[in-house]
C-alpha cells in the first residue's frame, strides 16, 4: 500500500530511545526495533503521516555516556525533567555518533531495515538523523584518522581547556577541538570534524551513502555549520561546498531521497540553493511565540518557491514544548497557521497529547504525563482536515485585510490565505493572532465567486455561514471574531431554490 504523493507532507518524529524504553516496561524486557507493534505503524498512517523521523537510533559510545553522566549543568537539566532520575536514564546524547550502524540495543540494522518494509507496506517513509559537524570522542576515525579532526595547540589546549581536549594518537598526546557552534558553548562529548580537508568530504559522502540504503531521507543536524562562510569564521580555515556535491551524489543514486536542513541565522534560502529538499523555519515559531501578527504576516509573504520548501513545526526535540509555550487559545491559532501554510508539515511525539515536558537527546526516559484532552481534540481535528485534497496539493495564497471604519486598525490582528484546487474547490484559513477581538474585511480575489450564494463551512467546527459572492469580491468577507479565533472555510456553491 502506498499514500498519493503530497505537495505538502506531513513528518511525525520519534524519540526513538524513549519510546522503546516505554515499551521495554509494558513487554517486561528489552525491546528492539523489532518489537514495535504494527498497531503503532497503523495508527501513524491513520493520522496521516507520510514521513516518520526515529529520532536517534545510531550507535554511540562509552565515552559521551560518561561524559553524559558527569557533567554538572547536564545533570540539573535531566534532574529538572526527571526528579527521580538514575543514571541508566542517561545514555549519551545521540548526536555524539559513534558508527553510522543502528545501535546494537535496538537490534542494529537488520531490525530497522525489517521496520522499514512494515512501514513502506504502510506508505511510509522513513527519515534518520545525519550529524555532518561532528563525531563522538570515541569514533574510529579518531585513531584511524586524527587528520578528519580539527587539531589544536598545547596553548590553545591551555587557554580554551572548555573546548579542548587532549588524546593519545598513537603513543601521543594531542589537543582535538570538540564540536562547536560559534555562538554557544561546545559539545564537550563530540569532536570537531575538519572540512578544510578534502578527504574528510569524501569520507561524509560516502557515510551518507550508507545512510541512504537505509532510508528514505535524512536531517541534517545544525546543516549551516559546514558551510564555507561558517566554517571559516569559526575556525579560520579555508573549505570547500560540501552540500551541493553530497546531495548530488545521493540523489544521482535515488532521485526521491530527501533532504533537512536544520539551518538558522537567515541561511535557510542558501541551503536551499544548496540542494536541501527543505529548511527549518524556526522564525515562523519565534514570531508566533513573540504574539504580533505583523512580524508572522511579513513573514508569510515570502516567495511561495521558497515557503513551500520550509518545514513548519510548533516545537521539536530541540525546542520547547508547544503546550508550556502556548497557552491554550494561542496554541491553537498558532498551530492553524502554521500547519495551513506552504511546506512540510513537522510534528513532534508527544505534540499531539499536549505533553509539556522537554525531554533532553542524552535521556531514554521522559516523566509520566497526563494526556491534555482538549488538545488532542484539537490535533485530531486538525489533522483530519489537512488530510482534504485541497490542502495537501491546491494553490496557497496570502490574502489581504481591511479596516471596516477608519478608526479600528484591528484588521492587522488578521492573518488568512486561500487554498484552491479543481473545479473552483476553495478553501479559506483566517486567524485572529491577537489577544483582543478584532474586526476586518478580509478580501478575496476570486471571481469564480460572482453570481452565487455559497455556504462557507468551518472545517475546525461546526458552524457555517451563508454569503453573497458578488458581495464578498466587491466589499470582502466581514469578519469579527473574538481572541485568538480562527476559521478553515470550505467554499461550497448554493443550490438555487424557486
Amino acid at each position: 500500500m502506498t499514500n498519493a504523493k503530497k505537495n505538502y507532507p506531513t513528518l511525525y518524529q520519534v524519540n526513538t530511545r524513549v519510546y522503546l524504553n516505554s515499551l521495554s516496561k509494558k513487554l517486561g524486557r528489552k525491546a528492539m526495533l523489532d518489537d514495535i507493534p504494527d498497531q503503532e505503524l497503523d495508527h501513524i498512517r491513520d493520522l496521516g503521516f507520510e514521513w516518520v523521523w526515529l529520532l536517534s537510533v545510531w550507535q554511540t559510545g562509552t565515552k559521551g555516556k560518561e561524559i553524559s553522566r558527569t557533567n554538572p549543568d547536564w545533570l540539573e537539566e535531566f534532574e529538572k525533567t526527571l526528579p527521580d532520575l538514575k543514571m541508566g536514564d542517561i545514555e549519551g546524547s545521540g548526536f555524539a555518533i559513534s558508527a553510522y550502524e543502528v545501535h546494537k540495543d535496538m537490534g542494529g540494522n537488520g531490525a530497522l531495515s525489517r521496520l522499514r518494509e512494515k512501514m513502506k507496506e504502510r506508505g511510509l517513509n522513513l527519515m534518520l538523523d545525519f550529524v555532518p559537524n561532528h563525531t563522538a570522542i570515541d569514533h574510529e576515525w579518531v585513531q584511524k584518522h586524527p587528520e578528519f579532526y580539527i587539531e589544536g595547540t598545547e596553548e590553545e589546549l591551555q587557554r580554551e581547556a572548555h573546548n579542548y581536549t587532549s588524546l593519545r594518537i598513537k603513543k601521543k598526546e594531542r589537543a582535538f577541538a570538540h564540536g562547536r557552534d560559534p555562538f554557544f558553548p561546545c559539545w564537550p562529548d563530540t569532536l570537531q570534524l575538519n572540512y578544510a580537508n578534502p578527504d574528510l568530504h569524501q569520507a561524509m559522502i560516502g557515510e551518507l551513502e550508507k545512510i541512504s540504503g537505509l532510508c528514505d531521507g535524512v536531517r541534517c543536524d545544525m546543516a549551516m555549520l559546514v558551510t564555507p562562510s561558517v566554517f571559516v569564521k569559526t575556525w579560520k580555515r579555508e573549505s570547500g561546498l560540501f552540500w551541493p556535491k553530497a546531495i548530488q551524489k545521493i540523489k544521482t543514486k535515488n532521485p526521491e531521497f530527501k533532504f533537512i536542513a536544520e539551518v538558522y541565522w537567515n541561511m535557510e534560502w542558501e541551503l536551499q540553493l544548496e540542494g536541501f529538499d527543505y529548511t527549518y523555519d524556526k522564525r515562523l515559531l519565534d514570531r508566533l511565540i513573540e504574539g504580533k501578527s505583523r512580524p508572522v504576516r511579513e513573514h508569510l509573504n515570502a516567495e511561495w518557491e521558497y515557503q513551500s520548501r520550509t518545514v513548519r513545526f510548533l516545537e521539536n526535540h530541540d525546542e520547547s514544548r508547544a503546550a508550556a509555550t502556548f497557552d491554550q487559545k494561542k496554541h491553537e491559532a498558532a498551530a492553524i497557521i502554521t500547519y495551513f501554510s506552504p511546506g512540510l508539515r513537522f510534528f513532534h511525539q508527544g505534540q499531539l497529547e499536549g505533553k509539556r515536558t522537554h525531554i533532553s537527546s542524552h535521556l531514554v526516559r521522559g516523566p509520566h504525563e497526563p494526556v491534555n484532552p482538549d488538545l488532542q481534540r484539537f490535533y485530531s481535528r486538525l489533522l483530519e482536515v489537512l488530510k482534504n485534497p485541497l490542502f495537501e496539493k491546491g494553490r496557497w495564497k496570502l490574502l489581504d485585510a481591511k479596516a471596516t471604519w477608519s478608526e479600528n486598525r484591528t484588521w492587522e490582528s488578521f492573518i488568512a490565505f486561500s487554498w484552491e484546487g479543481p473545479q473552483s474547490k476553495t478553501g479559506v484559513v483566517v486567524v485572529n493572532y491577537a489577544p483582543y477581538s478584532s474586526q476586518c474585511f478580509l478580501q478575496l480575489p476570486l471571481p469564480y465567486l460572482a453570481d452565487k450564494k455559497w455556504k462557507l463551512q468551518n472545517m475546525m467546527g461546526e458552524e457555517y455561514y451563508e454569503r453573497d459572492g458578488n458581495s464578498m469580491l466587491s466589499e470582502g468577507l466581514f469578519l469579527d471574531m473574538p481572541a485568538w479565533h480562527y476559521h478553515v472555510f470550505e467554499f461550497k456553491p448554493l443550490k438555487k431554490t424557486l
